[in-house]
Formats: structure tokens, sequence, C-alpha cells
């Protein structure tokens, strides 16, 4: 474990032994949820089972409030920072997205500048479209054979820093969703020597903070802010969540920017499981992820001994816009076995039960965790080299990049609240988006409000519908036409 200095009782867990005592205690419930303890909705106590839903209160003085924490909550939130190395941490139940908008609403007012890299999920830019700041991206470098974006390479940090000495902050990814880490330790510093605060987007990182021989976690890098998903890899619930703060940012301020825009009713069953989960990763952590990139390097090597496929790992490191990996990760390029990712993806599940995290147009991510056992992982490489042996083609006329650099031509704030017509996409060459088109998962738009929309972006976008990627972002669900400003 890294750095943890356990002067509090990390076997502890506050808000999960308040709910425990308030089950014995068989209060009358005379408030809501509206559904008195399951007792109002058999049909959903049936199938939560009583436990859960009985654990489904509303805030109350024993068991404290998520806006203002001064007892249980509290408590676990003191335990969280202790534990991740934090100065302060704060519990979030509306997911990473809610997480990283209230890091960004933090840092950044109407018109400040934000250096960022432009391959972020779209809660970064969905923040600035709320604020009103101003994206200065960093366009990383692509890996031309896997078609995937890396880190920030210091020399582009330094110069975009030096372009824009007013900036605010510096945004960076640690990992990407392939597991690729930019020089987090140089970037804080040169962010810090300018001025600038660093915020991590630490989303598929959680375990950096518990494991041994993985990348540095944002907050031993010195970063002063960052957003930890702790339902992907740490075993919370899903939209669980938890924001981490450093020395130089004013928690008290945090947490009115958190209260703008979480809700107010926050859920017992996401808070007791972030409560949970700390506890499990401060004692397990360091076990459970050593075994987790044991059987991801397995994999590795058994999948590129069967041929055509690329399972990279930590090979690609160059000291500067791949500084470091994340060796929990399995991510395979397809290409070469004439498949796109999205079309593996969707065989593994369709033709052998088996649900990977996402495909794209080059690689998959088979996302592994403390609950994946050996024997599934034997099944997920015997499944991919059974696609190979059926399904491999010649994969002349593929397309590899994930997302092509763009021209940013207005804030994304400005293009999203502008005048606005619909066209056709085939007719929308030129014009200025203004609304968000991205394949879900990963998540990383295409188009962002305020881009050109060029030849080459429409080409990507009917290339990756064609294939079969989940379109998300776009008034239109069918992706027909898009919005440009008028």
């Amino acid at each position: 474990m890294k750095n943890h200095r356990f002067h509090l009782d990390q076997s502890r867990a506050p808000i999960y032994e308040a709910l425990e005592t308030f089950r014995r205690m068989r209060v009358v419930p005379f408030d809501v949820p509206g559904h008195k303890r399951g007792r109002g909705n058999p049909e959903l106590t049936a199938f939560l089972g009583q436990q859960c839903v009985g654990m489904d209160v509303n805030s109350m003085k024993p068991l404290d409030n998520l806006c203002h924490p001064v007892s249980v909550i509290h408590e676990a939130e003191q335990l969280a920072a202790d534990a991740f190395g934090a100065a302060h941490a704060f519990l979030m139940v509306g997911g990473t997205t809610s997480s990283v908008q209230s890091m960004i609403l933090t840092a950044c007012k109407r018109g400040d500048e934000i250096i960022l890299p432009r391959n972020v999920h779209r809660s970064v830019i969905n923040a600035l479209v709320l604020c009103g700041a101003i994206p200065v991206y960093v366009n990383p470098e692509v890996d031309q054979r896997l078609g995937i974006s890396l880190g920030m390479r210091r020399e582009q940090v330094e110069k975009a820093i030096a372009e824009h000495p007013n900036a605010v902050a510096v945004l960076v990814n640690n990992p990407t969703y392939y597991g690729i880490c930019s020089d987090l330790r140089a970037i804080v510093r040169m962010a810090h020597n300018a001025g600038m605060l660093c915020l991590a987007d630490e989303a598929h990182g959680t375990h950096f903070y518990f494991g041994s021989g993985l990348p540095v976690s944002a907050m031993e890098a010195g970063a002063d802010m960052a957003s930890v998903s702790m339902h992907k890899s740490g075993g919370s619930l899903t939209q669980s969540s938890l924001l981490l703060v450093g020395p130089r940012v004013h928690a008290g301020y945090v947490r009115q920017i958190i209260n703008l825009t979480q809700t107010t009713s926050g859920s017992y069953l996401l808070m007791s499981s972030l409560d949970i989960s700390r506890r499990n990763l401060v004692f397990r952590g360091r076990e459970v992820f050593h075994r987790v990139a044991d059987m991801a390097e397995y994999a590795r090597q058994e999948l590129n001994a069967v041929g055509g496929y690329y399972a990279f790992g930590r090979e690609l490191m160059n000291g500067n816009s791949i500084f470091d990996f994340d060796s929990t990760k399995l991510s395979i390029h397809t290409l070469d076995i004439g498949l796109a990712g999205i079309e593996v993806y969707d065989l593994l599940r369709d033709e052998y039960d088996i649900q990977i995290e996402f495909g794209d147009i080059g690689n998959i991510l088979a996302y592994l965790s403390m609950g994946d056992r050996p024997q599934e992982l034997e099944r997920l490489v015997s499944a991919l080299a059974e696609i190979r042996r059926r399904y491999q083609k010649d994969g002349t006329g593929l397309l590899h990049q994930e997302y092509i650099d763009p021209v940013v031509v207005t804030s994304p704030q400005e293009a999203f609240y502008a005048e606005k017509i619909s066209l056709p996409l085939s007719q929308s060459e030129g014009r200025v988006c203004s609304e968000f088109v991205m394949c879900y998962p990963p998540g990383i738009p295409i188009l962002a409000p305020g881009e050109r929309i060029t030849a080459e972006i429409l080409e990507h976008i009917c290339y990756a519908k064609e294939k079969g990627c989940s379109m998300t972002g776009s008034e239109d669900p069918d992706l027909q036409t898009i919005n440009v400003l008028a």
C-alpha cells in the first residue's frame, strides 16, 4: 500500500455500522421513501430483497446528511481521505460524472482556460458547457498501429502552459480507458510552477492507490483533485464514486460546488457500499490487485500466442507519452484479424455469452478486477481464439483511429446554447457542431459542441455506425441529422 498513514481505524465502516444499528431499532417510518422499508412495494422487495430495501432510507439525524455531513458520513469521508492519501474525500452518489464535473466547476469559472487532452470523457466537456470555461486542447499522440490516443507528452503540456499562462488548471487522464498514463508527477510540477491546479480523471485508476507495481496515483503524485470511480475497479455499487482533494484546495468550497448539482437525497445503499469497499481495499487491495495484474499478464501472453490479436502492455512504454501502463487492463487490438473491435465485442456477447467492457474501431477492452477468476479468463481466451478461426477476414479498408483531432471554433458553452438548426448528417460538412457525437463506451466525443464538422469526421461517424458502435450524445437518436450553429 502506498503512503497510507493509518492513524484512523480503517477497520471501521461508520455508515454501514449506523445502518445496522438503525435496522435493529425497528423505527416506525413516517418519512420518505414511500415504499416504507419495502412494505408498500412487494414486487420490488421480492426482486431486491428485504435487507436491501430496508436499508434504502432517508437522511435523518442518526444517519447524517450527505449535503452537510457532521457525524457518520463525515467519519466515512475522513477514513476515505486517510486510505487514499488525500487531505479530504467526498462521497459522490452521481457517478464519477458528478465527481469530474464538481472538480472542474471548483477549478474553473466562465472564461477561464483549462488545459486538457482531447480524449477526455464527455463528462469533462459537459462541465465546460455548464461553467463556460474554455478548453485548451493538447491533442495527444496517436499510436498508428493501435489507433488509440496516448498520454500527453511533457513538451506538449509545457508548450500549452507557456502559450496560455492565465489558464487555471491542467487536467490529466490517469489512466486512459486503455491503461495508458502520462508523466503525472512532471505535469503536476509544471502546473504548480505556473500557479495552476492539476486535476486527474481517475475513473479507471482506483486500484493505483492499493496495488504494488502499478502507476502512480494522483494524490501520491501531488495532484490537487482526483475523481476516483470506486464502482469500477474498487468494488462498490454502480454510480458510487469519490472526489479526492489535496491540501491546496479549499474543502468547504468544494462541498458548496458539489451541492450545486448533487442530489439532496443521497442513497444510503451507494454510500454504505463506498464505506465497505474502502475498508475492503485497505485490507485486501494489495493482494487482490496483484492477482488481477497476474491474470491480465497471463491472458496477454496466451492471446499473443494465438496470433492475429495484439494484447498490448508495458512494452509500449516510452518514458513520455506512454510514461506508464496499467498492467491490470486487458486491452486487445483486433484489426489484424480483419475485424473491428466492436465486431469482436458483438460476437463475444451474441455467440459466446461473454460481456466485455467495450469495443471500438480497432480494439476491445476486457475489464479485469477483484471478482474475476482464472476459469472465466480461460473461457475468454478460448472464445477469442475461436472467433479468429471462424471469422477472420481480410482487413483492407478498415479504419483504425478512435477519433479525429478536431478544429475548435468556439467554446462548448457558446455552441451548446447558441441558435442552431438541424441538418442531415450528409449535408453538415464545414458547419460547427452544437451537440455531442460519441461511441459509448468509451464516451470520448468524436464531436463536441463548438467543433467543425469535416469530411474525415463524417466518414468516421458513418463507419462507426455501420460497424455497430452505439452512437450517443445527439438529439436525433438515429443520428440521421445533426445540430449545427445557425
